[in-house]
């Protein structure tokens, strides 16, 4: 249940630097299951194989599927993670919560108290551009943590903050409802807008993907598809 402060952002005034702005909710919970089912790599390659974070590392247990769900985004300054906690609070069950901290990795801006909170307000994943701590805890699974590393020491709650806005996290530009795929490969968003699009290009993908496996377990050198892609390139084959 969203509390009376963020039903309330948009008609107070709130401190320069704090933005709070309503989630926004256009994912179907028929689309967000259907890609739980599409490796992050197929993704990327359907988005041109040059989309997607880099250097954040899987601390949670239990990394065998694709966890999928709308972005919940937060943009902190360093070191403060006052702004992660009401998202916490306002997220919906299957939310990604995708935290800009810039990169920092001198303070850990999750940890293990928060992970509690997490896993009892149904929230898939942390995707964090910072550090977090307690890492014994977050191998123990219940929700998915990919951060840029970690360190034991801890926060302030000062802020400022900003909610549901546009956020830089490791390399990869996220809105506010985009959906996050995340799996032991690494992590992408996929623009709301081309999320049903997409999906039949991953399925195609896939298809592609097995036709060519099948291929490879026979041993075979394909002769046909290479030769093909030499010939592209001006090969005299």
């Amino acid at each position: 249940m969203t509390i009376s402060l963020f039903q309330d952002a948009s008609a107070a005034e709130w401190p320069t630097g704090f933005i709070v702005n309503p989630r926004p909710s256009t994912l179907s919970k028929e689309l967000i299951e259907a890609y739980r089912s599409v490796p992050v790599p197929h993704a990327s390659d359907c988005m041109g194989r040059h989309t997607g974070a880099r250097d954040l590392t899987a601390y949670h247990g239990g990394q065998t599927s694709t966890i999928a769900g709308p972005a919940l985004t937060v943009r902190i300054r360093p070191g403060d993670n006052l702004m992660i906690h009401l998202a916490i609070m306002t997220a919906e069950p299957g939310d990604v919560v995708v935290i800009d901290g810039g990169g920092d990795l001198s303070t850990a801006v999750i940890g293990g108290l928060m992970r509690t909170s997490a896993i009892a307000r149904g929230i898939a994943a942390f995707v964090l551009d910072g550090a977090l701590r307690d890492i014994a805890e977050w191998k123990e699974g219940g929700v998915g943590a990919f951060a840029r590393g970690s360190v034991h020491r801890g926060p302030s709650k000062e802020g400022p903050g900003a909610l549901n806005v546009p956020v830089a996290c490791a390399g990869l530009s996220v809105m506010p409802g985009d959906l996050i795929l995340a799996d032991a490969d690494g992590v992408v968003a996929v623009p709301a807008a081309d999320a049903e699009s997409l999906l039949v290009k991953c399925r195609a993908h896939a298809e592609r993907e097995r036709v060519v496996n099948e291929k490879n377990r026979t041993g075979e050198p394909d002769w046909d598809r290479f030769n093909a892609l030499l010939r592209q390139k001006g090969c005299p084959v």
